[in-house]
């Protein structure tokens, strides 16, 4: 039953799933509620899942269908599974974009480096500040994480306060911005909070997250010793990550070069914020070639795998200006995302056979998650005091967990949403008042398509088994005019008996086109279908798999 002027919350992207973060707050009774969106994330492709296809976003179809009542877009900071969808979906909404400077800057950033993106309505807002927007008072609260200025927001409506928390963690000594401010959450606290939305990334995990300067300290040491050359790679947006390789390298008295846009791009817009003072200019990549092999420390992107990025094209012996060999030491200042695991892998390997030490997280301290573990996550509900608790920003394991610890710290009430339900958090019982549409949408190119779109079936069914057209002519006697022409691609040379391929798919079309009568030749669309199916049930007993098969009929 939906209350008026009751506050629910509906995730559109970002539950049970680490990425592709959306969700939509509305207020006010039944169609003329109004709305306050939270972020616009991307999830990335899988190449065996959606070959093809670099970008996942949520499918906001009924947000659209909103969007005269949508007030604004809110950015809690500037990672790609919160904002990378922006530049995509928000010429279809036109709704303000609010964001802190470093979030707003990294944004027209990336706008100004893609050909033909919009011109946005961005409004910054400094940490700590508010705004109201329609029906909602939204505060910016500073919480710490793995790139500068990450914010929790305190959604205030006239059915309660709802704290969302964004990506967040405790970490009283970050290297660069501000940490998760206690203070502000224990007056929130006080206050009283109807709701956390609440990040699960690491609910599974005992403790406390270990702090970016202890990381820093490790980072010093592991350069101060390397004998030759050294490579970081880390997330292009963690900028304190990079302020502490910087550090690190003036003080083992290296110079840095800069491999990557991505890296450069976030590098700039922090130098322009005051992030980078006494952090002295970055070298290009062309610089690296003449600096002596213990003076320089290359940072680059690629510490996901990506094929285009520096690091791939380093380990491979493709890149212009940058060589590894033995004796240089490649540092993984990162954490492996899960479905990433063989990119990196064939990275390592790559690099490891060209002689170079590579250091991972899971031999060295040289990464720490920007995610809160459990005793953060009580310290902060013991700050916050919420009556109801939301679990989000999560696969279904870490999501259950947090529910689980939130009900054993006494949290009063925890419930469980997917994608697409609207549950009530403020104004009344917590309970699910609705299901809208929900789904993904799939950067095809320079298109959007629904996930549900064959194209990406089709396309694993190509990479799995391959293609064969046939070419007909028949004409209005029913006579095969010319010789079939068959093509194939993907398909092995010969069959399981030595028999070449082409041999094998010429004699299953003519035997089928023999076995069937004069009259029925005539029928084009029968011809077809024959012929298909002769086609896969012959590479179906002869090579153990079926292709895609495309016959083109003919009359002359």
């Amino acid at each position: 039953m939906i209350m008026a002027q009751d506050l629910v919350f509906v995730p559109l992207g970002g539950v049970s799933e680490i990425g592709m973060n959306l969700g939509l707050y509305g207020f006010g009774e039944g169609r003329k509620r109004r709305w306050l969106m939270v972020d616009c994330g991307v999830l990335f492709g899988d190449p065996a899942w959606t070959p093809g296809i670099d970008i996942i976003m949520p499918d906001i179809r009924f947000a659209l269908a909103e969007k005269a009542n949508i007030e604004a877009l809110v950015l809690t900071h500037a990672h790609e599974d919160h904002y990378g969808a922006v530049l995509d979906l928000w010429p279809a909404m036109r709704k303000p974009i609010y964001a802190t400077p470093f979030a707003a800057a990294m944004l027209e950033a990336k706008r100004a480096s893609e050909r033909g993106a919009p011109k946005l309505d961005i409004r910054v807002i400094p940490q700590g500040g508010r705004f109201k927007a329609g029906p909602f008072d939204v505060e910016f609260v500073p919480v710490a994480h793995s790139i500068p200025e990450s914010n929790a927001l305190a959604i205030r409506t006239a059915a309660g306060l709802v704290v969302h928390t964004g990506d967040w963690k405790i970490d009283p000594t970050p290297v660069l911005g501000l940490p998760t401010d206690e203070a502000r959450m224990r007056e929130l606290g006080e206050e009283g909070v109807a709701a956390v939305i609440g990040d699960s990334t690491n609910a599974l995990r005992e403790g406390i997250s270990p702090s970016e300067l202890d990381v820093a300290a490790s980072l010093t040491e592991l350069i101060r010793s390397a004998p030759g050359r050294v490579a970081v790679t880390t997330f292009a947006s963690n900028v304190g990550r990079l302020r502490a390789v910087a550090d690190a390298a003036r003080a083992a008295d290296r110079q840095v070069v800069l491999i990557g846009r991505a890296m450069l791009r976030a590098t700039e817009v922090a130098r322009e914020l005051g992030m980078l003072e006494g952090v002295g200019e970055f070298l290009s990549p062309d610089a690296y070639g003449y600096l002596p092999r213990d003076k320089v420390v290359a940072m680059m992107t690629g510490s996901q795998g990506e094929p285009r990025a520096a690091l791939a094209r380093v380990a491979s012996g493709d890149h212009p200006e940058v060589k590894l060999a033995k004796g240089d030491r490649v540092i993984f200042s990162s954490r492996t995302i899960p479905g990433n695991e063989k990119a990196v892998g064939r990275i390592i390997n790559d690099l490891t056979a060209g002689g170079a030490e590579v250091i991972t997280d899971r031999t060295h301290f040289v990464h720490v998650s920007g995610h809160p573990r459990r005793d953060e996550i009580a310290m902060l509900y013991g700050w916050l005091k919420p009556n109801l608790v939301v679990p989000v920003h999560g696969e279904e394991l870490h999501m259950h967990e947090h529910a689980a610890f939130a009900t054993s710290i006494g949290v009063p009430n925890v419930a469980r949403v997917s994608d697409g339900q609207m549950i009530r958090v403020a104004g009344g019982p917590a309970e699910i008042v609705d299901e809208v549409q929900s789904g993904r949408m799939l950067k095809d190119g320079k298109v959007l398509v629904p996930m549900s779109d064959q194209t990406i079936a089709e396309r694993r069914r190509l990479a799995f088994a391959g293609v064969v057209t046939v070419a007909l002519a028949i004409d209005e006697r029913g006579e095969v005019a010319t010789a079939p022409e068959v093509r194939y691609t993907g398909l092995p040379p010969r069959d399981d008996e030595g028999t070449p391929m082409a041999e094998v798919l010429r004699d299953t079309v003519l035997d089928c086109l023999d076995g069937l009568a004069r009259g029925k030749r005539r029928d084009h669309a029968l011809v077809a279908t024959a012929v298909e199916r002769a086609v896969r049930g012959e590479l179906g007993l002869v090579w153990g798999k079926k292709p895609v098969c495309h016959v083109a009929v003919l009359g002359v």
